[in-house]
């Protein structure tokens, strides 16, 4: 393993952990979220960080693909913006949903979320077809999410 390939999965590994340290600690399952109206097709809230798990460690393999397989130091900073507004995107969907608790503004800001994925995907796969698979998973996970974001609004609207 060479230095140029440690320390990016390194970088990409801390990053991953600050944003899910930070949507773990936003992230309120108390009475608030429990009163919610659920669909049916709700998964147990168990499933939740086990999947952000392998969301997390599939998205780090890719932005470390992507930004190693970059030809141009401007390619890698792109990969590396992306990610970052990506992340940001993530955190804000948190924050919006369980703290501010308005599920139908953060209905609108999935919308960005997942406009961010495919740009992930699509700018990616550019670079590297691997990267571009590996955030695939991430991209049918929040697809799900926002469906049930959808549902969770219809269900309990109006918020505010």
């Amino acid at each position: 393993m060479s230095k140029t390939w440690f320390l990016p999965a390194v970088v990409a590994a801390i990053v991953a952990m600050i944003v899910a340290a930070l949507g773990s600690t936003i992230t309120d399952l108390g009475p608030w979220y429990q009163s919610l109206e659920k669909p049916d097709w709700h998964p147990p809230d168990i499933l939740f960080p086990i999947g952000w798990t392998v969301i997390y460690a599939f998205n780090t393999a890719a932005v470390v693909d992507a930004w190693r397989a970059a030809r141009t130091a401007r390619v890698a900073d792109t990969v590396i913006g992306l990610f970052a507004l990506n992340a940001f995107l993530n955190i804000t969907w948190s924050m919006i949903f369980f703290r501010i608790q308005r599920p139908d503004w953060a209905f609108i800001e999935v919308m960005l979320l997942w406009l961010s994925i495919l740009a992930l995907v699509v700018y990616c796969a550019r670079i590297s077809k691997l990267s571009g698979v590996l955030f695939l998973p991430y991209l049918i996970w929040v697809t799900f999410a926002g469906a049930l974001n959808w549902a969770v609004v219809e269900l309990n609207g109006p918020f505010g």
